[in-house]
């Protein structure tokens, strides 16, 4: 049984046993190798969601349509430790999965994925992943470091196998992520070609979706960590996550990587509320008959 929290996600109010989906945040960023601050993204994201409206005019659905979206709040996570912040998202989302509800979790750098897909996987064993990213993420290790978000896809390759991990916009990695990419993963890079195809080929299986929402170019979206330019647009990321949500079973997903002091305007921020609106709204698919 989970609490909600004081300050909610715009449209995130019901009670957690009325709830299917549940929004938490997980502000973590001790790993971060160029700029931090993801850590007060979750809050940031929830105290701006009410600058955009409940209602979509892309989907023609409003969240207030529904009464079963739940914030629970940021995970009180230890920044001197991965493995016991990896281990306090773990069981956050083994909470929320156990109760027959699906997880929605707002970062925090990278890494926060394993702790929640470690859980996911533990309950889906046949789980596959839909990752995009400017970023490979497949390193062995960053410095020596084998818990980073320079290596958490390589940390749930491990879990997953091979050829279960589909990756979308990358545009950054070392030559060897590429290359162990090419034998283990299918990775698609620059842009969302050949999404269509890869989602058909999904249909009928379990998914978890992680965005590191650097994929966006940053004249889009500046505030983040690790910009790389030649990156998709905003409509882009957002007709490729309706692809994705509409038409395969997600059991999992994430969004990461906003560091909301790096771009003063808030665009940044207001960019990720409306994503996190939309996701909301397309893993409602289905449940109008239900109403």
């Amino acid at each position: 049984m989970l609490n909600k929290n004081v300050v909610t996600f715009i449209g995130c109010d019901c009670e957690y046993e009325d709830a299917r989906i549940v929004l938490f945040g997980a502000p973590f960023d001790s790993t971060t190798s160029y700029r931090p601050g993801t850590r007060f993204a979750s809050n940031a994201i929830r105290n701006e969601s009410y600058g955009i409206e409940t209602y979509s005019p892309y989907l023609d659905k409003d969240l207030e349509d529904y009464h079963y979206y739940f914030d629970s709040g940021d995970i009180e996570l230890p920044m001197g430790s991965n493995e016991m912040a990896l281990q306090s998202i773990y069981e956050r989302t083994k909470t929320i999965i156990q109760d027959g509800k699906l997880p929605l979790m707002i970062g925090g750098e990278h890494l926060v994925t394993l702790g929640a897909f470690k859980a996911i996987f533990e309950q889906y064993p046949d789980v596959e992943i839909i990752h995009f990213d400017a970023h490979t993420d497949l390193r062995d290790d960053y410095l020596g470091v084998k818990l980073s978000h320079a290596c958490v896809i390589r940390r749930c390759y491990e879990l997953v196998g091979d050829h279960k991990i589909h990756q979308f916009g990358i545009r950054s990695g070392m030559r060897e992520e590429f290359l162990f990419a090419k034998e283990h993963c299918d990775l698609h890079k620059f842009s969302f070609d050949g999404l269509e195809e890869v989602v058909e080929s999904l249909k009928g299986k379990k998914i978890y979706f992680t965005i590191d929402l650097d994929v966006l170019d940053p004249s889009y979206f500046p505030g983040t960590g690790t910009p790389e330019y030649g990156g998709v647009t905003f409509k882009e990321l957002q007709q490729a996550i309706h692809t994705v949500i509409s038409q395969l079973d997600i059991v999992g997903m994430d969004m990461n990587e906003l560091s909301p002091m790096l771009d003063a305007s808030g665009a940044s921020t207001a960019l990720v509320c409306k994503l996190v609106r939309e996701s909301l709204l397309e893993l409602s698919k289905g449940e109008e008959e239900n109403e």
